[in-house]
């Protein structure tokens, strides 16, 4: 039974550690599009009333992912609640992949986010 745990807990973590890169990707890529918008506007010569609105919206869109990001975090705490009360708390999940490494700040542990480049 404790083997069957261990593998579901196994798929979930790894889900759940997608799903963190994923969001933390888009922040990027969205904060990057918001900050290329005015520095192109500007190469192009154009008024800085032309592109206001979607500079507005993107910068909208980072709130929304950033709101995204803490639901995600929080869902992280509460599995990792649920992972002690089904008897798996000593038990290092990685999902799968590379194990996160570990800061030497407080021992949390740091995930690689691929490039955003």
């Amino acid at each position: 039974m404790l083997k069957e745990r261990r593998m579901v807990a196994e798929q979930i973590a790894g889900a759940l550690f997608e799903a963190e890169a994923a969001i933390d990707a888009a922040i990027s890529k969205t904060a990057q599009l918001t900050g290329v918008m005015p520095a192109l506007r500007k190469q192009a010569g154009a008024s800085a009333l032309v592109g206001q609105d979607a500079v507005e919206r993107a910068s909208q869109a980072i709130m929304a992912l950033a709101e995204a990001r803490r639901a995600i975090v929080e869902t992280h705490k509460e599995l990792s609640v649920a992972q002690v009360q089904v008897g798996l708390g000593a038990v290092a999940i990685d999902g799968g992949g590379t194990k996160p490494a570990t800061s030497a700040l407080g021992g949390r542990a740091l995930r690689t986010v691929s490039s955003a480049a």
